[in-house]
């Protein structure tokens, strides 16, 4: 007589080790959640009882478990559309849609529409493929198979060498138990119901599995003596002794067959449980190989052919053949949903991914700003892009660079591009620095609205009655006036507690419809992204049908615009919408800040930056990620790239539950300008705005430089260096080095390590080097390196990387400058002070006059972003080195109220460069022959 194999002990056995492995995951990995979706169309008694019963054992796993309850006339484009859905849902691990479905809808189509990562049935034909090949596993196995399979080795009988047969060849049961069979070394013959001499081949089956769908269609005669058999079939049969009528059935005749097996299934209890459990298995191994996955990131790096001498930018960056971007998207371990594709190199990136990531511990978070420049800069980008080379290519350290997106006034001005330089660029040179992806048109068109918004309302408040106007504003629609949901906020705004337009009274008609913008108090203008300093001053308002509404006003270049700075300091979609609409544009004849959302265009401003605030990812030379996004003017603004792009790239650069420390990644960004402006206002503006503390800053100096400061001669853009800068002098370099100190200084009162980079060029002597060295350590700089990644890329900022590895890993006590809720004179003075070396400030009257006013209008605790020059500590950029005996002059403060700080300017500061003699654009063109662009570098 033949043991009965008891398939619902056996399946509960194991969906109790799931629930056990599943809590003993959850203590080292809290976060550990796996997801079962089922999607289940029409009312199929049958396929209802199916979902209950995954559904029951999902829920005593510990699983989560969602029902998609479609309904029978769902379109295949609707179905396929679900299912697309939760392929793209990171919280899923399992999706299963339940069969048959109705006629009008193609099982087939539909199956193979599942992601095959996440498809637990197994039915996915690359699922089915793999399982069929020697030499490969598919990520499924069939649960129903696999049951089988489990039941046959809870026996304890070897399948090595025996002969097994399975009679029934659906791709549901009967092929892959086949496939099973052959990988577990049986010799398997796979027979259906047109076998012929089918009695004769089940009589030599050792292992004998039948899945034939017809009731008892194996006879007791057919089983070879000590056979174990596998029933799969589940047959109904007329039964008038039982009280539903039927009796259940399979597709072997069980008395008889038990009289000659060794071992054998019964129906109802044996494979039936293990098709669940199986499931169950499966969901929780997706989630374990997603929870893994995610972890596996690393970087496949390019190799570099260094060339000496170094070839020109362009041709070293179209010497190198990009990596696709999906590939580093993958080796980071994004999402395929979470990236959206610009051409092969460059690509958005879905803000999901901080909701996927949240659990995840923040990578390393450095910042590279530098020491006062001379005019041609000090490769603090070409630094910040070597350093992520050599971080990410060559120590082994998943590496993120986070730089803004050039402009194109100075792309095609005096400075050219800004993707660094030489074997230290971001690739590709000539996408990086012209249009990327939009991001600056969108800047340029929602700020161009807003100012084409604001001298269109004070037109129209001028030329019409409140009745009228309040009659434009809110139209009858349908029989009845109705708000705009923006019109709402403003009357909050106003105190008027009504929702219904018909329930104003006239006074509050006239306040509502009428801002009232007094056209002295404008600060809004419009932008362009080229260079055009005739653009500087302007009037508008010249046409016939604007007679008598003119007004002086003028153009800034696009990323001097708050809007580019809300992009970069906006920490989601929502907080963006906020931000626009807070924005300040003007005030009202009775002194009350008139915003964005007063005229009722935060919403569509907002609607023209949606895709802008997804970061830009591209690679360095060496195949390594950069993140590309917000460009905000590092003068007036605050010149450092986005909140969102850092807080990304720190989630893709960080560590899971119980990962090492050494495993966690970094993230390098860049502040615009010295560490006296561009540090500064990464410290106390962006940081204090997304709550993230860097754990180290490297500052970025030159032998040249420091030569300057010391009091060499002037340095030129467009004429030869002079040869002091290009001859070895220890005591003019030693003097300069007075500037160097003094941003060591500024960058340890933020409480953070210090790293000071020096970017060594070829006429810089080992002697150079090692004073430069000597006099960081000593004004307290935790270590002082050279580096030569634009001559060697990664390979030269070895050194540096290594230095800042160890700096990161120090405790950081991170401090501001000051309290924010300090009156705003204080803060003005406290950096004045403690940045430049101030004795103090001097406000003119119209800067007190502005200091009352935001002070009364409720914005006196926001940060301060000073305007002032780059070439000097001080306001003057004769100035150099390390100045003393000055006080700061503020001429004017203004308001970007929704970016979320004051800028006080310090002297004559341009918000609209100028093009010079001999623009950058002389050189640009198109090689015809290959298609290329030469002559940004």
């Amino acid at each position: 007589m033949a043991k009965v194999i008891d398939g619902k002990a056996i399946a509960q056995t194991l969906r109790n080790d799931i629930k056990t492995q599943i809590e003993e995951m959850r203590k080292s990995v809290p976060n550990f959640n796996p997801k079962l979706s089922i999607v289940q169309v029409g009312e199929r008694d049958d396929s209802s009882v199916y979902v209950k019963m995954k559904k029951k054992a999902a829920h005593e796993a510990g699983m989560d478990f969602e029902l998609f309850h479609l309904p029978t006339t769902i379109t295949q484009y609707e179905l396929l559309s679900k299912v697309q859905q939760l392929n793209n849902d990171p919280k899923v691990h399992g999706i299963l849609v339940q069969l048959p479905l109705p006629d009008h809808l193609d099982d087939r189509i539909v199956t193979e529409a599942i992601d095959p990562k996440k498809d637990v049935d197994g039915f996915h034909a690359i699922n089915i493929g793999h399982l069929s090949k020697r030499a490969s596993e598919p990520a499924f196995i069939p649960c129903t198979p696999k049951g089988v399979i489990e039941l046959i080795k809870s026996t304890g009988v070897s399948m090595s060498g025996k002969k097994a047969v399975v009679v029934g060849r659906s791709d549901i049961v009967g092929t892959p138990v086949f496939s099973l069979l052959t990988k577990n070394n049986c010799t398997v013959t796979l027979c259906h119901s047109k076998t012929s001499n089918l009695p004769e081949i089940v009589k030599t089956a050792d292992i004998l599995v039948v899945a034939i769908g017809s009731p008892e269609f194996v006879k007791g005669e057919w089983v070879k003596d000590g056979a174990l058999v596998i029933d799969v079939g589940t047959n109904s049969v007329k039964d008038d002794t039982k009280k539903a009528g039927v009796r259940w059935v399979g597709d072997v005749e069980y008395s008889a067959a038990s009289q000659h097996a060794s071992h054998i299934t019964p129906v109802p209890g044996g494979v039936g449980p293990m098709t669940v459990a199986m499931l169950m298995q499966n969901t929780y191994l997706s989630a374990v190989r997603f929870m893994n996955e995610g972890r596996q990131r690393s970087i496949s790096p390019l190799p570099l052919q260094l060339l000496e001498p170094v070839p020109s930018d362009i041709e070293i960056a179209l010497a190198q053949k990009p990596k696709p971007i999906k590939y580093i998207a993958e080796e980071l371990g994004l999402l395929p949903s979470e990236l959206e594709l610009y051409g092969e190199y460059k690509a958005k990136v879905s803000l999901d991914i901080l909701e996927r990531l949240a659990h995840r511990k923040n990578g390393r978070y450095v910042v590279v700003t530098g020491i006062t420049p001379t005019p041609l800069g000090e490769g603090k980008s070409t630094t910040t892009v070597g350093l992520v080379q050599a971080l990410g290519a060559h120590l082994d350290k998943i590496a993120f660079g986070c730089v803004r997106q050039p402009s194109q006034g100075p792309t095609f001005g005096i400075k050219g591009g800004a993707a660094g330089g030489g074997y230290s660029q971001v690739i590709p040179m000539d996408e990086f620095n012209l249009h990327l992806t939009g991001d600056i048109h969108a800047v340029t068109a929602a700020n161009n609205l807003l100012a084409a918004a604001i001298d269109a309302r004070m037109f129209h408040e001028k030329t019409q009655s409140d009745k009228a106007l309040f009659s434009r504003l809110c139209p009858t629609k349908k029989g009845k006036k109705v708000f705009a949901p923006v019109m709402l906020g403003r009357l909050q705004r106003l105190g008027i507690d009504k929702t219904n337009p018909m329930d104003l009274t006239p006074e509050e008609v006239s306040r509502f419809s009428r801002l009232d913008i007094d056209p002295e108090t404008i600060t809004w203008q419009r932008v362009m992204d080229t260079n055009d300093r005739f653009l500087r001053r302007i009037e508008v308002g010249r046409n016939d049908t604007e007679a008598g509404h003119e007004r002086m006003t003028g153009f800034d270049i696009a990323v001097a615009s708050e809007v580019m700075a809300v992009l970069a300091l906006s920490t989601d979609l929502k907080d963006m919408r906020e931000r626009l609409g807070k924005m300040v544009v003007a005030s009202s004849r009775s002194g009350d800040p008139v915003t964005a959302d007063d005229i009722g265009i935060g919403g569509a401003l907002t609607v023209l930056m949606k895709d802008a605030i997804k970061p830009n990812v591209m690679q360095t030379l060496e195949g390594t990620p950069m993140f590309v996004h917000a460009g905000p003017f590092a003068n007036i603004a605050h010149g450092n790239s986005s909140i969102i792009a850092d807080r990304i790239a720190l989630k893709l650069a960080g560590i899971e539950y119980g990962e090492s420390e050494d495993k966690m990644g970094y993230v390098v960004t860049e502040a615009g300008f010295g560490a006296d402006i561009g540090m500064e206002k990464f410290f106390d503006i962006k940081c204090r705005t997304s709550g993230l503390v860097p754990d180290c800053a490297v500052l970025v100096a030159t032998v040249k430089a420091l030569k300057m400061h010391g009091g060499g001669p002037e340095v030129t853009p467009g004429k030869p260096l002079p040869e002091v800068y290009n001859t070895e002098n220890l005591e003019l370099l030693e003097v300069g080095c007075d500037n160097l100190r003094k941003h060591i200084e500024n960058a340890k009162k933020f409480g953070v390590p210090v790293i000071v980079a020096i970017n060594r060029f070829t006429t810089d002597s080992d002697a150079e080097m090692a004073l430069i060295r000597k006099l960081s350590l000593e004004a307290g700089a935790d270590d002082a390196v050279a580096c030569e990644n634009w001559a060697k890329g990664g390979l030269g900022a070895i050194k540096l990387g290594e230095a800042v590895i160890k700096a990161s890993s120090k405790p950081v006590d991170f401090k501001y400058l000051y309290d924010v809720n300090a009156d705003i004179e204080s803060k003005i003075e406290t950096i004045a002070k403690e940045m430049y070396g101030a004795d103090g400030i001097e406000l003119s009257d119209l800067a007190k006059e502005k200091i009352a006013t935001y002070t009364r209008q409720g914005f006196g605790n926001l940060p301060i972003c000073m305007a002032k020059t780059h070439l000097s500590l001080s306001h003057d950029p004769k100035l150099k080195n390390r100045p003393t005996g000055f006080k700061i002059p503020i001429r004017d403060i203004r308001a970007s109220v929704g970016a979320g700080f004051l800028y006080p300017l310090c002297g004559a500061m341009q918000t609209m460069p100028g093009l010079p003699t001999r623009p950058c654009f002389y050189d640009v063109d198109i090689d015809f022959e290959t298609g290329n662009v030469v002559g940004l570098f």
